[in-house]
């Protein structure tokens, strides 16, 4: 797994690496374009949103949005990535924090009509995973959703195949979502939706209103 430096000197080429990975449909970004896409379709039905994203990157999707003219707010650990998004962006509101540590305190009492994370909670363990989703819930406006897009897989034994086609790249030391396992932690704080896209990645939306 990389650390901040890692992901430092990886900015420059990470938009290029993605590329590569989705064109030869290659974990771990087979279906990244139509993962964002899916993302960016149902955030931009709404006028002028209050979006949070969590791991922006280089922006890819967040600029999109901000294009689009919503209000962007971004927390991303890598100080090399907020500079390539911040030129994109520069009037959205861009942290750098870690997010293994929770979330920073500038966020508090702000309400947002969607949290995305694209490419970013699989750094973090299921017991995370679940502790930080749940610490997101009173940053969500009346009607808010989350919007996870990741390397994620319906069954285990869909991960395990992936894991096999995969051999001598896959990433031992991150911690991909299992639909099936995961949504049995999550479905008491949430109405919960998984989306293959590709064989190895998909899109999560969590809707806490059913369960208010």
């Amino acid at each position: 797994m990389l650390n901040k430096q890692g992901f430092d000197l990886w900015a420059g080429q990470y938009d290029e690496t993605v590329q590569l990975s989705e064109e030869n449909n290659q974990y771990p970004f087979a279906g990244y374009k139509e993962i964002l896409n899916t993302i960016y379709n149902e955030i931009r039905e709404r006028e002028n949103a209050e979006v949070l994203d969590i791991g922006f990157g280089t922006g890819i999707l967040a600029s999109r949005l901000y294009e689009n003219g919503h209000r962007i707010d971004g927390i991303d650990f890598s100080s090399e990535m907020i500079a390539i998004a911040k030129a994109k962006m520069p009037f959205a509101n861009l942290l750098e924090w870690d997010i293994t540590k929770g979330l920073p305190s500038e966020l508090a009492g702000r309400k947002y009509d969607a949290i995305v994370s694209t490419y970013a909670l699989h750094h973090l363990s299921d017991e995370q995973k679940v502790d930080f989703l749940k610490n997101l819930l009173p940053l969500l406006s009346a009607e808010g959703k989350i919007y996870i897009g990741d390397i994620a897989f319906q069954t285990r034994a869909d991960l395990e195949k992936c894991r096999k086609d995969s051999e001598g790249y896959w990433d031992e030391s991150e911690h991909y979502f299992v639909y099936e396992e995961i949504k049995n932690s999550l479905e008491n704080l949430f109405q919960c939706e998984f989306y293959p896209l590709s064989h190895c990645g998909g899109v999560i939306v969590l809707d806490p209103e059913a369960n208010r």
